[in-house]
C-alpha cells in the first residue's frame, strides 16, 4: 500500500499521533504492573526480592537495547524498525499475559522491553523528520511527547488498577495487543518510508553487549543489596562488574569504527546536560510514583481501585501543562529557564511527600503533592527531551534519540531498584528498633522521597551550571532543517 506524502498538516499530525500513542503505551508499561504486583506475587509465588524483576526485566531490556536500536534504525530505516519493534512488543505482551511461571513472565517482560526499545529509539528521529521545517509544530509535538513521558507513570497506575480489579492481572498485558496491532498497521500506512545504507555499514554488537550486560548487573546489585548486605562480596562484586562493563562500553565507543554512541555528541553542552538531567529526573519521579502507590496500599490501606484513581489529578494537570503551557512558556523564557524552574517545583513536591503522615488524608496531604508534581513534571519533560536532541548533524538524530531514551531508562532501572532497596533497608532497621510495621514502612517511604528530592535538586544544579543560556527565538523566526544544534525555542502556538 503506498504511503501518502506528508504534505499537509493533517497528514503530519495523523502520522505523529500513531507515534505518540505508541510511545505513551511503552512508557505506561513501565508502571502498569505496579498495582498488579501483589496479585502476580500471589498467583505465581514470587518472593519479595524476585518480584522486582517483573518491573526490572522490562526496563533492563528497554534501556540496554536502546542505543543498538537507534543505530539499527539509522541503517535499516526508522519506519521498518518502528513497525518491527511494535510487533515484538505486541507478541511479548500477549505472552506475558499467558505466563504461568515466574521464569516465563520475567523472560517475556525482557522481550517486551526489547520490542519497546526498537520502537521508542526511532520515534524522536521520525518526529524531527516530519516537522523539520516547522519549529512551532515541532514544539507542539514535543509537548505531546513530554506528556507521554511525564504522565505515563500516573496513567499506568490508573490502568493497572482498573484492569486488575475488573479482569485480573493478565489483562494489564493483554490490553497492549489490540493497541499494538492497530499501531503497526497504521504506521505502515501513514509513516513516510525511509532507507538506510544497510547493516553492511556497521553495527557495534560488542558495544551493545557491554552496555546491556552492565545495566543488568547494576540493577541486580541494587535490587538484591538489602537482601545480601550492601557490603557483602556478592553485592560489591556485581556492582564493580557493572562499573567495569559500562567503562568498557565507553572505551569501546572511543575506538569502534562505527560506534553505537559517538562520543563527539557530548561536545554539545545542551545534549550532555539534558541527558544527565533526564536520568536524575526519571530516577526520582518514576520511583516516587511507584513508592507512593505502594504506600497507599500497604500502609494507608487504600484498595487497588482507590489507589488508581488517586493518581488521576496528577495525570490530568500534567497533560495540561505539557500540551497547553510548555510550548508557550518555552517560547517566552527559553527551555533552560522553564526546565530549571519546573525541576524546583518537582523537588518541592517530593519534599512535601517526605512529610506525608502514616495515615494521610487525601485532600489535605496527598492531592497538593500530586498536583504540584504532575504540573511541574509536565513542564520539565518536554524541555529536557527537546534539549536532549541538540545535535549538529541530522544523521546523528538516531543516536541522540537512543541516548535520550537510554538516559531515562538507566534512571528508571537504577532508580526503582535503588529506592526499593533503600525503603526495605530503612523499614527493616525500624522494625528491629521496635516500631510497628506501618510506622517502619512509612519511615522507608519518607526516606525515599527525601532522596528523590535531592536528585531533582541536583538536576536543577546541572541545568543552572551546565546548560548554556539561549535567547528565545521570536515567533515567526525560521529554524534550520533537521534536528537543530540548539533546542528549537520557537514553539509559540
Amino acid at each position: 500500500m503506498p504511503v501518502p506524502a506528508l504534505d499537509s498538516p493533517r497528514a503530519r499530525w495523523t502520522a505523529f499521533s500513531v507515534l505518540c500513542s505508541m510511545q505513551l503505551m511503552i512508557v505506561i508499561d513501565i508502571s502498569i504492573v505496579t498495582v498488579a504486583l501483589s496479585s502476580i506475587q500471589r498467583d505465581l509465588g514470587f518472593d519479595q526480592a524476585r518480584l522486582a524483576w517483573v518491573t526490572n526485566a522490562y526496563t533492563v531490556g528497554f534501556g540496554g537495547l536502546l542505543l543498538l536500536s537507534g543505530r539499527v534504525g539509522d541503517l535499516l530505516g526508522r519506519k521498518r524498525l518502528f513497525i518491527g519493534g511494535v510487533g515484538l512488543f505486541t507478541l511479548a505482551s500477549a505472552a506475558c499475559g499467558l505466563s504461568g511461571t515466574q521464569e516465563m513472565l520475567i523472560a517475556m517482560r525482557f522481550l517486551q522491553g526489547a520490542g519497546a526499545a526498537m520502537a521508542y529509539a526511532v520515534v524522536m528521529g521520525i518526529v524531527f523528520t516530519i516537522f523539520r521545517d516547522e519549529p512551532r509544530q515541532l514544539g507542539k509535538a514535543m509537548g505531546a511527547i513530554g506528556f507521554a513521558a511525564a504522565g505515563g507513570a500516573s496513567l499506568g497506575i490508573l490502568i493497572s488498577g482498573l484492569l486488575t480489579q475488573g479482569a485480573g492481572w493478565h489483562w494489564v498485558f493483554y490490553v497492549n495487543v489490540p493497541i499494538g496491532a492497530a499501531a503497526a498497521l497504521l504506521a505502515a500506512r501513514l509513516i513516510p518510508d525511509d532507507k538506510g545504507p544497510g547493516l553492511g555499514a556497521g553495527v557495534d554488537l560488542l558495544g551493545a553487549a557491554l552496555v546491556t550486560t552492565g545495566m543488568m548487573l547494576g540493577v541486580y546489585a541494587l535490587a538484591t543489596g538489602s537482601e545480601h548486605g550492601w557490603g557483602s562480596a556478592r553485592t560489591l562484586g556485581f556492582g564493580l562488574g557493572a562499573i567495569a562493563l559500562l567503562a568498557g562500553f565507553v572505551a569501546r565507543q572511543a575506538t569502534a569504527g562505527v560506534p553505537l554512541l559517538p562520543l563527539s555528541l557530548f561536545r554539545s553542552r545542551e545534549l550532555s546536560g539534558a541527558n544527565l538531567i533526564h536520568l536524575l529526573l526519571v530516577a526520582a519521579t518514576l520511583s516516587s510514583h511507584i513508592m507512593l502507590a505502594l504506600h497507599l496500599q500497604q500502609v494507608a490501606g487504600y484498595s487497588v481501585l482507590v489507589t488508581s484513581f488517586a493518581f488521576v489529578p496528577s495525570a490530568l494537570i500534567g497533560g495540561f501543562s505539557s500540551l497547553a503551557l510548555s510550548q508557550r512558556l518555552t517560547a517566552r523564557f527559553g527551555a533552560r529557564t522553564v526546565l530549571i524552574v519546573s525541576l524546583l517545583g518537582v523537588a518541592a513536591a517530593l519534599l512535601a511527600a517526605a512529610r506525608v503522615p502514616e495515615d494521610p488524608g487525601y485532600l489535605r496531604d496527598l492531592l497538593p503533592v500530586l498536583l504540584v508534581l504532575g504540573f511541574s513534571a509536565g513542564l520539565a519533560m518536554p524541555a529536557v527531551m527537546t534539549l536532549s536532541m541538540s545535535v549538529r548533524d541530522p544523521r546523528d538524530a538516531g543516536a541522540a534519540s537512543g541516548l535520550s531514551g537510554t538516559s531515562g531508562m538507566i534512571g528508571d532501572s537504577l532508580g526503582i531498584a535503588a529506592m526499593a532497596a533503600i525503603a526495605a533497608s530503612s523499614a527493616g532497621r525500624a522494625l528491629a528498633d521496635g516500631e510497628s510495621a506501618a510506622s517502619a514502612a512509612t519511615d522507608g517511604f519518607r526516606l525515599v522521597f527525601g532522596i528523590a528530592a535531592g536528585l531533582v535538586l541536583a538536576a536543577a544544579a546541572v541545568g543552572w551550571f551546565v546548560l548554556p543560556a539561549a535567547r528565545p527565538v521570536p515567533p515567526g523566526e525560521g529554524a534550520p532543517s533537521g534536528p537543530p544544534r540548539r533546542a528549537p525555542e520557537a514553539v509559540a502556538s
